[in-house]
Protein backbone atom coordinates (compact mmCIF):
# COMPACT_ATOMS: atom_id res chain seq x y z
CA UNK A 1 0.00 0.00 0.00
CA UNK A 2 2.60 2.41 0.31
CA UNK A 3 4.61 1.75 -2.72
CA UNK A 4 1.02 2.81 -4.43
CA UNK A 5 1.18 5.97 -1.89
CA UNK A 6 4.71 6.59 -3.01
CA UNK A 7 4.06 6.04 -6.76
CA UNK A 8 0.39 8.69 -6.33
CA UNK A 9 2.67 11.94 -4.78
CA UNK A 10 6.20 11.22 -7.25
CA UNK A 11 3.18 11.24 -10.05
CA UNK A 12 1.92 14.44 -8.52
CA UNK A 13 5.25 16.25 -7.88
CA UNK A 14 6.31 15.47 -11.47
CA UNK A 15 2.88 17.09 -12.77
CA UNK A 16 3.61 19.64 -10.57
CA UNK A 17 7.80 20.17 -12.36
CA UNK A 18 6.63 19.40 -16.06
CA UNK A 19 9.58 18.60 -18.60
CA UNK A 20 11.58 20.19 -15.92
CA UNK A 21 14.41 18.08 -13.21
CA UNK A 22 13.82 18.29 -9.67
CA UNK A 23 16.60 20.08 -8.23
CA UNK A 24 17.63 19.61 -5.04
CA UNK A 25 20.20 21.17 -2.04
CA UNK A 26 22.92 19.58 -0.15
CA UNK A 27 21.06 18.94 2.81
CA UNK A 28 18.00 16.98 0.74
CA UNK A 29 20.35 15.21 -1.34
CA UNK A 30 22.27 14.17 2.26
CA UNK A 31 18.73 12.44 3.21
CA UNK A 32 17.81 11.41 0.20
CA UNK A 33 20.82 9.73 0.23
CA UNK A 34 20.81 8.38 3.71
CA UNK A 35 17.51 6.79 3.78
CA UNK A 36 18.01 4.98 -0.20
CA UNK A 37 20.91 3.55 1.72
CA UNK A 38 19.06 1.70 4.51
CA UNK A 39 16.53 0.48 2.01
CA UNK A 40 19.25 -0.74 -1.01
CA UNK A 41 19.26 -0.87 -4.08
CA UNK A 42 16.26 -3.92 -4.77
CA UNK A 43 13.79 -2.28 -2.75
CA UNK A 44 14.73 1.36 -4.44
CA UNK A 45 13.92 -0.28 -7.73
CA UNK A 46 10.22 -1.36 -6.96
CA UNK A 47 9.66 2.56 -5.57
CA UNK A 48 8.82 4.95 -7.90
CA UNK A 49 11.32 7.40 -6.90
CA UNK A 50 12.40 11.23 -8.28
CA UNK A 51 15.48 10.00 -9.02
CA UNK A 52 16.78 7.05 -10.24
CA UNK A 53 18.18 4.55 -7.60
CA UNK A 54 21.84 4.63 -8.98
CA UNK A 55 21.64 8.44 -8.29
CA UNK A 56 20.61 7.83 -5.07
CA UNK A 57 23.48 5.73 -4.20
CA UNK A 58 25.79 7.47 -6.00
CA UNK A 59 24.86 10.62 -3.72
CA UNK A 60 25.74 8.15 -0.76
CA UNK A 61 28.81 7.48 -2.17
CA UNK A 62 29.80 10.68 -2.57
CA UNK A 63 28.75 11.77 1.05
CA UNK A 64 30.87 8.84 2.57
CA UNK A 65 34.06 9.77 0.37
CA UNK A 66 33.46 13.78 1.50
CA UNK A 67 32.98 12.33 5.56
CA UNK A 68 36.61 10.63 4.88
CA UNK A 69 38.52 12.78 2.61
CA UNK A 70 40.84 14.53 5.43
CA UNK A 71 42.31 17.17 2.36
CA UNK A 72 40.52 19.87 4.52
CA UNK A 73 42.84 19.33 7.59
CA UNK A 74 46.16 19.12 5.25
CA UNK A 75 48.06 21.74 4.34
CA UNK A 76 50.81 22.09 1.53
CA UNK A 77 54.77 20.26 2.74
CA UNK A 78 55.86 18.57 6.04
CA UNK A 79 54.55 19.61 9.39
CA UNK A 80 57.07 22.56 10.81
CA UNK A 81 59.46 21.40 13.63
CA UNK A 82 57.93 22.54 17.25
CA UNK A 83 60.02 25.54 19.09
CA UNK A 84 60.76 23.30 21.56
CA UNK A 85 62.84 20.73 18.70
CA UNK A 86 64.68 23.95 17.66
CA UNK A 87 64.99 25.00 21.14
CA UNK A 88 67.13 21.72 21.59
CA UNK A 89 68.74 22.16 18.50
CA UNK A 90 70.18 25.20 18.85
CA UNK A 91 71.27 24.30 22.85
CA UNK A 92 72.90 21.11 21.08
CA UNK A 93 75.13 23.36 18.76
CA UNK A 94 75.75 25.61 21.22
CA UNK A 95 76.93 23.51 24.06
CA UNK A 96 78.82 21.23 21.42
CA UNK A 97 80.70 23.10 19.23
CA UNK A 98 82.32 20.03 17.39
CA UNK A 99 78.92 18.37 16.58
CA UNK A 100 77.96 18.34 13.03
CA UNK A 101 74.68 18.31 11.93
CA UNK A 102 74.92 14.31 11.50
CA UNK A 103 75.49 14.75 15.11
CA UNK A 104 73.23 16.53 16.03
CA UNK A 105 71.00 14.55 14.35
CA UNK A 106 72.03 11.63 15.88
CA UNK A 107 71.79 12.63 19.63
CA UNK A 108 68.04 14.14 18.65
CA UNK A 109 67.25 10.12 17.37
CA UNK A 110 68.39 8.87 20.81
CA UNK A 111 65.85 11.08 22.04
CA UNK A 112 63.25 9.93 19.64
CA UNK A 113 62.73 13.07 17.50
CA UNK A 114 63.22 12.57 14.08
CA UNK A 115 65.02 15.41 12.39
CA UNK A 116 66.58 15.70 8.59
CA UNK A 117 70.21 16.57 8.82
CA UNK A 118 69.31 19.98 6.19
CA UNK A 119 66.45 20.80 8.36
CA UNK A 120 68.63 21.25 11.59
CA UNK A 121 71.50 23.21 9.10
CA UNK A 122 68.34 25.41 8.10
CA UNK A 123 67.52 26.04 11.92
CA UNK A 124 71.02 26.62 12.62
CA UNK A 125 71.93 28.82 9.87
CA UNK A 126 68.18 31.15 11.08
CA UNK A 127 69.89 31.58 14.23
CA UNK A 128 72.95 32.74 12.97
CA UNK A 129 75.40 29.04 13.77
CA UNK A 130 77.82 28.24 11.31
CA UNK A 131 79.31 24.59 10.64
CA UNK A 132 80.73 22.63 13.54
CA UNK A 133 84.29 23.09 12.33
CA UNK A 134 83.26 27.83 12.02
CA UNK A 135 81.08 27.67 15.12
Amino acid sequence: MSSSISRKKTHVLREQLGPRRPRFTDTQRRRLAAKAKTLGRRILREMATIVTPDTLLAWHRTLIAKKYDGSGRRGPGRPPVTAAIRALIVQMALANRGWGYTRIQGALANLRHEVSRDTIATILREHGLDSAPER
